[in-house]
């Protein structure tokens, strides 16, 4: 079971994905057990019905899944528990609400700035954000490059959600494991890739570092090929990835020097367009010549990789996170 405050659907199907993994990993370790998956959320909608089958019909085959909403709806997609399926209890249940406006903890921007209040605890090595104690959302607002009402808006959502301390001198992110595990959901979700190759045959290192240089700062390796740069390198024999704000064209000079794969022909790297280019390409690390995507967005990015993903992901964690999540559990 995973909770979420808002029955968003673009919110609760990448949550409801991890509680499908995670529920096929219980029943297979206790043995003879099946696996049921979730999503407890604050307000629902009966639209979100329809985006729950739609979802359980493509991706949770043999999981039972359901939302429960403290307004009543409930909706479950596999017998038995469809029997459970109730309407909300008032077609007016908005009226009741909050009139807060709720934001996305982790858009874009918002993932960016997260990053920055977790920079003074990862070296420098590891993540590219300014330094700073901050004291005051003014601070944050000018560390980050974003208006004062985006960060009044972010500091709000976190302390609304009880991830913000209130009796530190200065915004400091608690309850960090949940945060982290919203985080990860939130990454959850399709990237466009593109398979191949560069069209002089030459050694692909070095014209894969000269690729990255031309097309800095909007390029960067990511999951294993920057976690072998990040030094916590685990999986071998998976094809790069670069990293990309968008897929080129196939007429775009900027790409010339590579084309896409033939049938029977092995990539010399996947080029993979990324969902927050902000965060992505102002937090990556730049040494030895390569531009790498940091510590956080590695292990965001690599651990719903079919390839061992999942392992190297655990892996960051068990090195480096652990300790920076953990923090407020020890």
């Amino acid at each position: 079971m995973k909770a979420l405050a808002e029955g968003r659907a673009d919110r609760v199907l990448p949550l409801l994905s991890m509680a499908i993994l995670q529920a096929k990993a219980h029943a297979r370790e206790v043995g003879g057990a099946k696996p049921l998956a979730v999503l407890w959320v604050g307000h629902a909608s009966p639209s979100l019905g329809n985006h729950l089958r739609s979802f359980a019909k493509n991706y949770a085959e043999g999981v039972p899944v359901g939302v429960v909403s403290e307004n009543g709806f409930r909706h479950f997609v596999g017998h038995p528990f469809d029997e459970l399926n109730a309407e909300p209890k008032s077609e007016h249940w908005r009226a009741s609400r909050s009139s807060h406006q709720v934001v996305n903890l982790f858009s874009d921007l918002n993932q960016w700035m997260l990053k920055i209040l977790l920079a003074n605890e990862i070296p420098d090595t590891l993540l590219s954000a300014p330094r700073i104690n901050v004291r005051s959302g003014a601070e944050l607002a000018d560390a980050a490059g974003a208006s004062t009402m985006s960060v009044s808006r972010f500091l709000q959502q976190l302390r609304n959600e009880g991830f913000l301390d209130e009796n530190s001198r200065g915004p400091r992110l608690v309850r960090r494991a949940d945060l982290f595990e919203r985080w990860r959901a939130a990454a959850l979700r399709p990237a466009p890739e593109l398979a191949v190759r560069f069209v002089l045959r030459a050694p692909v290192r070095q014209q894969l570092q000269d690729l990255i240089a031309k097309q800095s700062p909007e390029a960067c390796l990511g999951l294993f090929a920057a976690a072998e740069e990040l030094k916590f390198g685990h999986v071998s024999g998976v094809p790069p990835h670069l990293l990309v704000p968008k897929l080129p064209l196939a007429d775009d000079k900027k790409w010339r020097s590579v084309r896409p794969v033939a049938p029977g022909d092995a990539p010399d790297f996947i080029l993979r367009q990324v969902a927050f280019p902000q965060s992505v390409f102002r937090g990556a690390v730049h040494r030895d010549g390569w531009a790498a995507s940091d510590v956080i967005q590695t292990w965001l990015d690599v651990g719903s990789h079919p390839a061992r993903g999942a392992e190297q992901a655990d892996l960051i964690y068990a090195k480096f996170l652990r300790p920076i999540v953990e923090t407020d559990l020890r």
